[in-house]
């Protein structure tokens, strides 16, 4: 009786491991120890890009493809948990990821091979996430920002596009919401003039071998604009910031060819005072 009672034991422990293995290979932290940064292919980023949605920051297609949909999902929630704000998913915050998020990666690899249009809100029926009619779903995500973060993006870009402006080649449509978050962010409050002037400076530094060669680059290079410290990048751009980032990319510089701008009210760095002033304009003042 006594051996009927350990074989039924050790039967029921074998059992139940086999059953957790199932389930953690359903929900796996399958990420590499590679950093996962833009242009990245491959199982990381349909996991990153399905945490991420599992949370609501990204509402895009789940195709292992890291653009820029999935670049600025991984902002918004290295912004909103804490994390350094850099675009990439490193170690710090796969594991934030991982203790606030689902992957059910059988589901997600399931529907990537028989191409169906999914997604992998968290909350939401599966059944559900599997409809063709995926216009409810947004709605279904239990994430902390849902859409509220993605929203005003959407918005902005519609209200950008230029009817009688001409847009040069070379900016897209996300340069140009980058920009105005940048210019609402450092210069909401000063004259047009001034905000247009931010702009510009951001353009200048573009051409200049000295910055990075894009706007994205320049923007969120390290401790280069207070408001992508701070958080302000993040804030909503009015129609005044907008148009001061149509007139710049049209050729408008009100600074003369700055690549710096400082408040000297403000100012606490030695160096800025150093660099070649050009002008002042509100209450920027802008160099060389």
């Amino acid at each position: 009786m006594l051996k009927k009672i350990t074989v039924c034991t050790l039967f029921f422990i074998i059992f139940s491991i086999f059953i957790v293995n199932i389930e953690d290979d359903n929900k796996v932290k399958g990420f590499s120890n590679q950093i996962i940064q833009q242009g990245a292919t491959g199982d990381d980023v349909i996991e990153l890009q399905a945490r991420l949605q599992y949370l609501g920051y990204y509402n895009g297609k789940i195709d292992g493809v890291f653009g820029w949909g999935t670049y600025w999902a991984l902002r918004n929630f290295q912004y909103e948990f804490g994390l350094e704000i850099d675009g990439m998913a490193g170690q710090t915050t796969k594991q934030k990821l991982e203790k606030a998020s689902e992957f059910d990666k059988k589901f997600v690899h399931q529907q990537i091979q028989q191409g169906k249009k999914f997604s992998h809100y968290g909350g939401v029926d599966k059944q559900k996430q599997t409809d063709s009619n995926q216009s409810n779903l947004n709605q279904g995500s239990t994430g902390n920002k849902p859409q509220q973060e993605q929203q005003p993006n959407k918005t902005a870009e519609a209200d950008l596009q230029p009817t009688a402006v001409n847009i040069p080649q070379g900016f897209s449509q996300n340069d140009i919401q980058i920009m105005a978050n940048a210019v609402y962010g450092e210069a909401r409050g000063e004259p047009f003039e001034g905000q247009v002037a931010v702009a510009a400076v951001i353009l200048n530094r573009v051409e200049s071998p000295t910055f990075p060669n894009t706007v994205s680059g320049v923007i969120f290079e390290p401790r280069a604009f207070t408001a992508v410290a701070d958080g302000q990048i993040y804030l909503t751009p009015n129609d005044s910031a907008k148009r001061a980032v149509l007139d710049a990319i049209n050729g408008w510089d009100p600074t003369g060819e700055a690549v710096y701008y400082f408040n000297p009210n403000t100012a606490t760095s030695g160096w800025i005072w150093s660099r070649p002033q050009i002008k002042r304009i509100g209450k920027h003042i802008f160099c060389m």
